[in-house]
């Protein structure tokens, strides 16, 4: 069928380099994302020649059409002219409908929906490409509001130009060329108009695009407030705190509609003056029009083609001078969008960088510095140890001592700043992010999912893997029976139950057993543990540490936990206080040295550490 074959011409997901930014000016970030769609804008472009064309001879058609009434024999007038007359049926009858068709399909079925997503997929993929640090620092509503927003924004920006400027344009010229065959008196007033209506145009765009660049931030920052209070209703109602968030909504609703109002004001002083300046146009026009009929000097047919050329004109002026708002109202949204996508990224494999290869897990920090942001004292300086193949390591201190940061480091979440870490001998910086990643599994303390079914959650660790893989991953975390128990609002059961956006329809130790099932099917060869039982009551964190230990065999293991007697038993512990190495050993070891792990295990007796390393004890 023909429309779905031009309904393909334009593939949304088609590939291209994820990696490059686009350009950070108006002009050149559209034409970034419009380029691969070029070859439909310029056959749009030229249909809507063809249909203007045709639309603007309607009124030279008049003409004719209302002459010929004035001066052919009633009689013979068939006979006389029947050729023209055909001719100009069949130009209303077959070329006019064809060249709408042409025109509508081109736009509809060929280019906004495939151009709109395409656009939305291409900024989602280099937004996604965005560090940690980039996504923590604004609102995800905001962010998922400017790429959704973009696409329509920058189709529009070329559909619009090419269907209502080009008009626009199209019926100037027939007019001007008209009335200039005519006299060049009756042309003066229409190119006395189109040199006001270019001076009002030059006037208004300025402002209305920097007023619809306000509104557009605005708007964006209305959606990132509602977003936010959605997302954590809980503490909003824990805290009984909706008062508080009516009123930050309410502030962002008020500041979008001061800026809409501002914008607006200016809307309504340009469509005013506007109007005078076509009821100008009509009045001189006509009045020319007059005095040559007066003068012999003009047709009837002429005026009448002439004087509805000049009303069609004023028309289509107050619908261009509102399209040329909306247009910039799109600049806005793009300039809005463009100065959160057109970021570098922030965080990229090196040009040459390879993939992984694990063949032992060891894993190297040799001399390695970080901080976040020039301004702060350093977290991490001169920092060096080894973790051996298939050991387990704890790393232990109070919060704030920097084990995060090692953690984040080791994951490529940010780059070191001296240094270098190595896996297998392979500085990490050299290898592509995804296979570094890949390599890696990590249960980390704040466990969030994604609102999708819980079968889909656990697969999250290996796609593709077998309904029966993801129900032993289940069960090795101690998930299954209460999996089977679920059903959620739409009644969906089990497996095929949705958890809810972040996972809030589950407990917090259920969302930490989804999230081990899902590290253990994925089954890496590096294993991070940040408070993994965290969540969990005695009971089941004692079940579940039976899974872990099984999970653990035969990997390099690092484990990060404020309960010292979880990771007591492990190989080897690593001390940090201020970012450095200050004791290493195993637990017996550390707790016969009298130091810091040992005041550390004296005084918590069980608990949980402070933010504070404690005094010696005596």
């Amino acid at each position: 069928m023909f429309l779905d074959w031009l309904e393909r011409r334009i593939d949304p997901f088609a590939p291209f380099d994820e990696r490059r930014g686009p350009p950070k000016t108006v002009l050149g970030f559209a034409a970034f994302y419009l380029r691969p769609i070029r070859g439909a804008l310029l056959f749009l472009f030229l249909i809507a020649v063809v249909a203007g064309s045709i639309e603007a001879s309607l009124y030279l058609l008049m003409r004719w059409f209302i002459d010929l009434m004035s001066t052919a024999d009633r009689a013979s007038l068939l006979t006389d002219h029947g050729l023209p007359l055909g001719l100009a049926a069949g130009l209303l009858l077959v070329v006019r409908p064809i060249s709408i068709w042409l025109h509508e399909i081109a736009s509809n079925q060929l280019i906004v929906p495939q151009a709109t997503n395409q656009i939305r997929w291409r900024t989602h993929l280099y937004t996604l490409g965005h560090s940690l640090s980039y996504f923590q620092a604004d609102f995800a509503g905001r962010l998922a509001n400017r790429v959704v927003q973009v696409g329509p924004a920058v189709r529009e920006l070329a559909v619009v130009f090419i269907d209502t400027l080009l008009y626009v344009a199209i019926y100037a010229i027939t007019a001007i060329g008209l009335f200039s065959s005519i006299s060049p008196w009756l042309a003066l007033p229409v190119i006395v108009w189109v040199a006001a209506y270019a001076g009002l145009t030059a006037w208004f765009v300025p402002r209305a695009r920097k007023r619809s660049h306000r509104t557009a931030e605005t708007r964006s920052t209305l959606i990132g407030r509602v977003v936010d209070s959605y997302t954590n209703i809980l503490t909003v109602k824990l805290f009984a705190r909706d008062r508080e968030e009516r009123a930050a909504v309410r502030d962002a609703v008020s500041a979008h509609n001061g800026a809409y109002l501002h914008q607006f004001r200016l809307t309504t002083l340009t469509t005013t003056l506007l109007g005078g300046l076509n009821s100008l146009l009509i009045l001189a026009t006509a009045a020319a029009c007059l005095m040559l009929w007066q003068r012999g000097a003009m047709t009837t047919g002429e005026a009448s083609a002439g004087l509805a050329l000049i009303l069609r004109l004023m028309a289509m002026s107050g619908w261009v001078m509102q399209t040329v708002r909306g247009v910039f109202e799109n600049v806005g949204v793009i300039q809005e969008s463009m100065q959160t996508i057109a970021r570098p990224h922030g965080l990229v494999d090196a040009p040459d960088a390879g993939r992984l290869a694990v063949t032992g897990g060891e894993i190297r920090f040799e001399a390695v510095d970080f901080h976040y942001g020039r301004g702060d004292a350093s977290i991490i300086e001169a920092l060096s140890f080894r973790i051996r193949p298939g050991e387990k390591v704890g790393l232990v201190g109070v919060s704030g001592a920097g084990k995060s940061t090692i953690v984040s480091l080791l994951l490529r979440l940010h780059d070191v700043e001296g240094g270098r870490i190595l896996i297998d001998g392979q500085d990490i910086a050299r290898v592509t992010q995804d296979s570094l990643r890949e390599h890696i599994a990590m249960v980390s303390q704040d466990t969030s999912l994604l609102h999708r079914s819980i079968g889909d959650n656990i697969a999250y660790g290996r796609p593709g893997a077998t309904p029966g893989e993801i129900e032993r991953a289940a069960r090795l975390a101690h998930a299954h029976d209460f999996i089977l128990d679920l059903v959620d609002h739409h009644g969906r059961r089990g497996y095929d139950a949705h958890v809810g956006e972040r996972g809030v329809k589950l407990s917090g130790g259920q969302r930490q057993r989804i999230a081990i099932a899902r590290v253990i099917l994925k089954d890496a060869p590096i294993l991070i543990l940040d408070e993994a039982t965290s969540a969990l009551d005695s009971q089941v964190e004692a079940a579940i540490q039976e899974a872990l230990d099984t999970l653990m065999a035969d990997k390099t293991v690092l484990a990060i936990a404020h309960r010292l007697s979880t990771i007591a038993a492990l190989d080897r512990l690593i001390v940090i206080d201020g970012g450095r190495i200050v004791e290493e050993g195993s637990h017996a070891e550390l707790i016969r040295r009298g130091g810091l792990y040992a005041d550390l295990w004296r005084r918590q007796s069980g608990g949980f550490l402070g933010d504070r390393a404690p005094a010696p004890v005596p």
